[in-house]
């Protein structure tokens, strides 16, 4: 069973920041509770016992308020001194995991059945597995191309205008040491979606995807943000 889960809490959240300004986009508050209460609480009903949380900008706002622990889960930083991207974070935060892990991103809740994600990963031997969702809207959301017979993704290249397409949903189980080799291919800042997943693809790694129903929300514009306040 899955134990650990990764978090991308680092970044600078640019887009937001006309209502958020004070505080990193995890630490935004949604009926007076920060954003990354509501994602751990749900990991953690779910099994997840240590959260590795990857921090930047305005850090000592993370840090100090959960400390070393939140509720029954320990928790671990490791701190971006520069800006390294979201592939970057990733990469500093699994160095020292060697068991398969989720990674999370900090501004997006998805509701998905651990047990159901992890029993496919291992049904297919993946080493890199993506929980995606349906959307209609044009050019936000990672376009991608699955296989319709076994759920591997073919392509991270697909239109991304086409209605009802499968998008990516931020919620990944990894197995770190194939993720560690392509990372070592790279230097400084990184993006997960453009620079590390495509690497991934290039050097055979078995990358998979499959789809959930269950709610999601990605808090990096207003408009979804103000909306958080009612789904979660």
């Amino acid at each position: 069973m899955v134990k650990i889960a990764i978090i991308l809490a680092g970044g600078q959240g640019t887009r937001l920041r006309s209502v958020v300004s004070d505080v990193p986009k995890p630490m935004a508050p949604i009926n007076n509770r920060p954003f990354l209460e509501y994602q751990m609480d749900y990991w953690i009903n779910q099994g997840v016992e240590q959260f590795v949380i990857s921090v930047g900008y305005k850090k000592e706002v993370i840090i100090d308020y959960f400390g070393e622990n939140y509720k029954t889960a320990k928790i671990h930083y490791v701190v971006e001194d520069t800006p390294l991207g979201t592939g970057g974070g990733f990469l500093l935060a699994i160095k020292d995991i060697n068991e398969s892990c989720l990674l999370l991103n900090g501004d997006t809740f998805f509701e998905v059945d651990l047990p159901h994600l992890e029993k496919f990963h291992n049904e297919h031997a993946s080493d890199w597995t993506m929980s995606l969702f349906r959307t209609n809207e044009s050019g936000r959301y990672m376009g991608l191309d699955v296989d319709d017979d076994d759920g591997k993704i073919v392509s991270l290249e697909s239109g991304t205008d086409k209605v009802g397409r499968l998008a990516n949903g931020g919620v990944y189980l990894c197995n770190p040491s194939f993720i560690k080799a392509i990372g070592q291919k790279f230097v400084g800042k990184v993006s997960l979606e453009d620079d590390l997943m495509p690497k991934f693809i290039e050097e055979k790694g078995r990358l998979f995807g499959e789809e959930f129903s269950g709610c999601f929300i990605d808090i990096g514009v207003p408009d979804d943000y103000y909306r958080a306040s009612s789904i979660l």
